[in-house]
């Protein structure tokens, strides 16, 4: 291809019209096409490349009205899981869990060896307090409350309480995107606050093409979405902090098998390890913890 019928093919590409480019003849070598080929695709590569989760690529953000694409699982490996662990915020940090159990008189705090789903140390909370959404701020581990509407801060080594806090709303999820933590309380809104001051600093309506999406359950930030289960579903929402809307759903129906389901209550749980990238759900009551990796639906 001629290197004049080169560059047309390449303003193309990027929809610029090609009558901008000179007709004069130009005296440069032909560029073979080869590797014109390969320069074509390098372009392309570079232009639209995205960070990838190691599960899915991060999902393009949905139109108003276009369909909410989807993905459903395949299992990379299977840990056991304390199945006296009513899940309610779960992370990864230091080649550790971190979780946040539920229940009154049950709630706590605790590191968690991944291999043998052993907990290492654990503190408990008054028996007045129902643990919820966990997150990791520095040093400090971030913990709500679901109807207490107290926030409880721990030192992520000891696991000792260092300080507290108050909110409006009901405590459900808990993240952080390394500026602000996003906090969800079961309706269809995120809240964002300070990691300071706790304050309240905005919001963020969560939607896909159908309207709101409420029971935004536990969080987690990877690579630029917050990820959200869905209460009493088997259901992930990838969501835009920019905009609040679903760029992709995850279906996790059938992860537990129904042979292990009698005692389990619902999937809630989502932790991922940025250095391997690997992806870990797992549920409330829930005998195993999954690795798992997407694909398309």
């Amino acid at each position: 291809m001629p290197y004049i019928e080169a560059f047309t093919a390449r303003r193309m590409l990027f929809g610029q019209p090609t009558t901008a480019w000179p007709r004069r003849r130009l005296d440069f070598p032909l560029v073979k096409p080869r590797l014109l080929a390969a320069l074509l695709a390098l372009l392309v590569g570079t232009c639209c490349s995205g960070s990838s989760s190691g599960s899915a690529p991060v999902a393009p953000e949905p139109g108003p009205t276009q369909p909410t694409p989807g993905y459903t699982f395949q299992i990379v490996h299977s840990y056991p899981h304390d199945r006296g662990a009513f899940t309610q915020g779960l992370l990864w940090s230091d080649g550790r869990l971190y979780e946040s159990t539920g229940l009154y008189g049950q709630s706590s705090v605790r590191r968690v060896a991944l291999e043998s789903g052993q907990v290492e140390q654990r503190t408990a909370l008054a028996a007045n307090l129902f643990g919820e959404g966990l997150a990791l701020w520095g040093d400090q581990l971030i913990q709500l409350t679901w109807r207490e509407a107290t926030g409880l801060v721990y030192d992520r080594r000891s696991l000792a309480v260092v300080d507290q806090f108050t909110y409006a709303s009901e405590g459900w999820g808990l993240t952080t995107d390394g500026t602000r933590l996003i906090m969800s309380d079961g309706t269809s809104t995120l809240y964002l606050l300070d990691p300071a001051t706790f304050a309240e600093i905005g919001q963020l309506q969560v939607h896909d093409e159908h309207g709101p999406v409420a029971r935004l359950n536990e969080l987690e930030y990877i690579n630029g979405e917050v990820w959200a289960n869905i209460w009493t579903t088997d259901q992930i929402a990838r969501i835009s902090p920019r905009t609040g809307r679903v760029t992709a759903w995850v279906d996790l129906t059938g992860l537990l098998p129904a042979s292990e389901r009698q005692h389990a209550d619902v999937l809630n749980g989502i932790a991922y390890d940025p250095a391997s990238r690997r992806l870990f759900v797992t549920g409330k009551l829930w005998p195993t913890l999954f690795e798992i990796t997407l694909k398309p639906r």
